[in-house]
């Protein structure tokens, strides 16, 4: 799946723009950037409510290439400035994180984090 289909699939709005076309295999929902860390494999999307820049540092040290905040949560200024400095995407949607996870399943994306 394309980063663009996510942005259709997810209603979201793009608030920093890396590259959308970017293939991305899995996602994971978290707002514990530790499990993240721990659990996530492959390339990930990463949604979450938590809007701080230790978003994106995460995001960067796992080679995630979106980022997806949830419940129409935008971060900050200083979180969009570091994204696009990493060349991370950030898309913000409505949607909570549960309908946000199974639209992104339904469609095709796999669960990222492993916890066994």
């Amino acid at each position: 799946m394309k980063v663009q289909d996510i942005v259709n699939i997810l209603k979201a709005e793009i608030l920093a723009e890396g590259d959308l076309q970017e293939e991305v295999k899995t996602a994971c929902g978290s707002d514990m950037m530790s499990d993240v860390l721990a659990f996530v494999k492959d390339q990930s999307v990463l949604l979450t409510g938590l809007v701080n820049p230790q978003v994106v540092r995460t995001a960067e040290m796992m080679d995630m290439h979106c980022i997806i905040f949830v419940r129409g949560k935008r971060p900050d200024e200083t979180v969009l400035s570091l994204a696009r400095q990493k060349d991370i995407t950030i898309l913000a949607t409505p949607y909570r994180m549960f309908t946000a996870c199974g639209l992104l399943y339904e469609n095709g994306l796999e669960g990222g984090c492993d916890v066994s």
